[in-house]
């Protein structure tokens, strides 16, 4: 088939969560004999060169490189009208030229979007069968935010979201199917009573990647990976170093926290000056930081969607303690595969749980690998994919009475 692919990232290199579940689709699709033109943004020279790499795993691809300056007007602009902002973050005139004149240029099988922001440049195109993969539901993320941050920035955020759930409304009727990344958001989808058909597929991990190796971890290192310009990373090591961390240090003064992750706020780097603490920046490989620990913590308030990085945590045998919200996007079992907490106290004692106890450290580590072997491996996503693509088809066939 010739598909079109658009997505909200440029997916090469797949370094973050909003560029690995679109190349793992791309290579995927590329792999079973399909010809995907990739279309998607880049926001400097060096993305845009970084994101040649992605040649060998697709027919084509278009980028359409803009400046962040220009996308904070057409955010701006989009404040008084019913559009939301984020389309407009991620709309670029001259990729939309492009993406026209792929359309009008040769016959298409399919045309997959990934994420909502980017439907917009085939929202309207008929005469082909059309997926929408939410992924994760960005109106619940948005009134989220809405809840963290101070008047009257939450107004703006409040009302973002409401833009965006009329949005994700309206633009589940104009596709022939539409999908999320975990079955709660799925469930969240499916609550918006649009009649429009829908699936879920979960994210995976490259276990051979993310793997194990036979080298001593530090029983007193505790780590934390992420992105740290990223809000719900910030907000989370924030009160996590703030409620957590003293009652851990308090028992036992010698543990050390790793915060992992590149862009770190003035604020994220200040966490840096807490006894115990190091905030390292961006660093070439996480995999190095993560093995050391005894644990990874994911003590987010704010998740939508799967949290790569308690997967891969868990793909290298490393426990992970993390959220109640943050567990509810991987496909595994409280207590069985990880440990989870809500509380300052609950923390702290999965935490200690783990430092203090080799042998449950080695149980949590092997349970939790085998779950990312067996239930969050991209093979068995991708087969997924391949049976919501062929009913998407059908669903086409069957609403315009042709063949695709």
């Amino acid at each position: 088939m010739n598909i079109l692919y658009i997505c909200h990232r440029f997916p090469y290199p797949p370094k973050r969560g909003g560029k690995i579940r679109p190349f793992n689709m791309i290579r995927h699709l590329t792999a079973r004999g399909h010809k995907v033109t990739v279309c998607s943004l880049s926001r400097s020279p060096q993305e845009t060169e970084e994101a040649q790499g992605i040649a060998p795993h697709c027919e084509a691809f278009e980028i359409g490189q803009v400046r962040e300056w220009a996308q904070m007007a057409r955010m701006v602009v989009r404040l008084p009208v019913p559009t939301p902002s984020s389309m407009g973050y991620f709309y670029s005139p001259e990729l939309a030229r492009r993406i026209d004149a792929h359309l009008q240029s040769k016959r298409w099988d399919l045309v997959f979007v990934h994420c909502s922001s980017v439907a917009q440049y085939v929202s309207s195109v008929t005469g082909v069968p059309k997926i929408l993969d939410f992924g994760d539901m960005d109106s619940q993320k948005w009134l989220e935010y809405a809840n963290y941050k101070p008047f009257p920035l939450s107004m703006g955020y409040r009302l973002e979201g409401a833009k965006m759930l009329a949005a994700e409304k309206r633009l589940a009727r104009q596709f022939d199917l539409c999908t999320a990344t975990t079955r709660a958001e799925w469930e969240t989808l499916n609550g918006y009573g649009t009649g429009a058909d829908t699936d879920w597929f979960p994210n995976g991990v490259d276990a051979e990647f993310f793997c194990p190796v036979d080298e001593p971890y530090d029983a007193q290192t505790i780590s934390f990976i992420g992105r740290m310009d990223y809000y719900p990373n910030q907000e989370c090591m924030s009160r996590f170093c703030e409620q957590v961390w003293p009652l851990l240090r308090q028992q036992r003064p010698a543990m050390q926290l790793l915060i992992v992750g590149a862009d770190p706020s003035p604020a994220m780097r200040k966490l840096g000056e807490l006894p115990g603490v190091t905030v390292t920046g961006s660093v070439p490989d996480v995999r190095p930081f993560i093995r050391k620990s005894a644990l990874m913590v994911a003590p987010l308030n704010i998740a939508r969607g799967t949290q790569n990085k308690i997967l891969e945590a868990m793909a290298m045998g490393v426990p992970v303690v993390t959220s109640t919200i943050a567990a509810g996007g991987v496909d595994a079992q409280s207590e069985e595969h990880f440990l989870v907490a809500d509380t300052p106290q609950d923390y702290a004692q999965a935490v200690l749980r783990i430092v203090d106890n080799p042998q449950e450290r080695s149980r949590l580590a092997a349970a939790g690998r085998q779950r990312m072997l067996t239930n969050h491996a991209w093979t068995g996503s991708m087969q997924r994919l391949d049976g919501i693509i062929e009913r998407a088809i059908a669903n086409y066939s069957q609403r315009t009475g042709t063949v695709a």
